[in-house]
């Protein structure tokens, strides 16, 4: 326990220290926000500051923090450190800058900030990138949440009809006005999900389970060690526990509804932090349970149910069921909002009407319907989406790093660049070595990690070198 209480506190800290910083260096001021000024009733309206921190929390908190810490915790103590120096150093710069460069441009979604500092190609690249990327988010956040629902609720009410109901859900939230549906709903879920994380976090230290500490070594404590193994499975697996490029296409969401560029700081940082405090405590507690039970069961979602039974109670565990279940939904359904967005802003669709809405909601879910059909018929439907949206969702944030680099390089002095840098150049090589090995992408010999790994960070550092030097010339 004292690995995991050092972590904490360093999560702690690193809002109050590092958080501080990317403020510094960004330096907001009191211009009028895109909800004061392009307010339409429907996506840019002023909301309460508590309200905006907790519908961004609930937007980025999906299954990553929750069922990705829990495969994680199969890696053993490391899961813990990539947690806390992740969302400290590279998950919550990542949110922010994003954030703050959209509130700065008008609400701007994520395809188009990549244009404005990455090209023109590189933004029509992302702008399918992102919006396959929301539709596999939203397919894949239906199953869990239906999975738990089912096994709280009468048999007759299998998961088929909990898939249904979500999916009407993501429907309504989708293209009614955001303070109809999510500013409504949003505090009730966030309520649950909080309880659920300090529920855990108070009987982590009332049972006082023996966790592996760091002093005890890094090793790989996986079952299938051999051909899984830290680097770079372990990075892509925990996710939105530490890093996620899903959060970036969230983000502008809020820049549409947030007052002032000066709470920036606990709307996009603080929600990561939060984030990875949720990650922390799951990856602990999943630690405890293999550590009881073995490595056999692989579900996530039994590793939650069973928890949350033993240690909260039946009506603590119903609770603390329903802030899991909370968290992929509020997802799932801000994803579909995000890519309705996204593809307005490509087809300068106006969208305070009714019918502009539906003309891209209706395509967009009979894409997702046939999604989810083909993971419903096909045992390993679900496992292949995943792995997919897992492998997509960092490459994103790749992209992201990569666009705060150019804007921090144009746009502030001397070195401050390498706060986004180095964390770009490190997902960089994660991303392009878990594609080359892994199964669903080449699938090279594991033997090469060590070799594409570094060929992958020797090119981004001369990419980027040659680049630099070509914009201090031009000054």
């Amino acid at each position: 326990m004292i690995t995991f209480t050092l972590c904490l506190v360093a999560l702690i800290a690193g809002y109050f220290i590092y958080g501080k910083l990317a403020e510094r260096i960004f330096a907001p001021d009191n211009r009028l926000t895109p909800a004061v000024t392009d307010a339409d009733g429907v996506d840019y309206i002023v909301l309460p500051n508590w309200k905006v921190f907790m519908i961004q929390f609930l937007n980025i908190a999906g299954v990553g923090p929750i069922f990705g810490a829990i495969m994680g915790a199969m890696f053993g103590s490391a899961s813990f450190l990539w947690i806390v120096l992740g969302s400290i150093f590279a998950g919550a710069v990542h949110d922010y800058f994003s954030g703050m460069l959209s509130l700065r441009n008008h609400g701007e979604s994520l395809p188009e900030l990549v244009g404005r500092y990455l090209g023109k190609s590189t933004k029509q690249v992302m702008r399918v990138f992102t919006v396959v990327l929301m539709i596999l988010v939203g397919a894949v956040f239906v199953a869990s949440p239906a999975t738990l629902l089912a096994k709280l609720t009468p048999e007759y009410l299998d998961i088929t009809f909990w898939i249904v109901v979500i999916f009407i859900y993501y429907i309504l939230a989708t293209f009614l006005p955001i303070d109809k549906i999510i500013g409504k709903v949003y505090p009730i879920f966030a309520l649950a999900l909080i309880f659920m994380a300090l529920g855990l976090l108070v009987m982590l230290y009332v049972n006082h389970p023996t966790l592996p500490e760091l002093w005890e070594g890094l090793s790989n404590t996986h079952p299938k060690a051999e051909s899984t193994p830290i680097f770079p499975m372990m990075f892509i697996t925990i996710a939105c526990g530490a890093i996620s490029g899903f959060h970036a296409t969230q983000s502008p969401l809020m820049a549409r509804c947030m007052k002032s560029e000066r709470i920036g700081r606990p709307i996009f940082y603080g929600a990561m932090i939060t984030e990875g405090i949720v990650a922390l405590i799951w990856a602990a507690v999943a630690t405890y349970f293999f550590h009881q039970n073995g490595m056999g069961v692989s579900d996530a979602s039994v590793v939650v149910f069973e928890i949350s039974k033993e240690w909260l109670g039946s009506i603590g565990s119903v609770l603390a069921i329903l802030g899991v279940v909370a968290a992929p939904i509020t997802s799932g359904d801000t994803a579909f909002r995000s890519a309705r967005l996204i593809v307005a802003d490509f087809m300068n669709l106006e969208q305070k009407s009714l019918k502009s809405r539906l003309y891209i909601c209706i395509p967009m879910f009979c894409v997702a319907g046939a999604i989810l059909l083909y993971s419903l018929r096909d045992a390993d439907g679900f496992q292949v989406i995943w792995r997919y949206f897992a492998w997509a969702n960092q490459t994103l944030a790749v992209f992201t790093l990569w666009t705060i680099t150019v804007w921090l390089v144009r746009e502030r002095k001397g070195l401050s660049f390498m706060m986004t840098l180095v964390p770009a150049l490190f997902m960089t090589m994660v991303c392009l070595t878990y594609i080359t090995v892994a199964p669903e992408g080449i699938g090279m010999n594991k033997g090469y990690i060590g070799w594409v790994s570094s060929l992958s960070l020797l090119i981004g550092v001369i990419c980027f070198c040659r680049w630099y030097m070509k914009q201090k010339a031009q000054r």
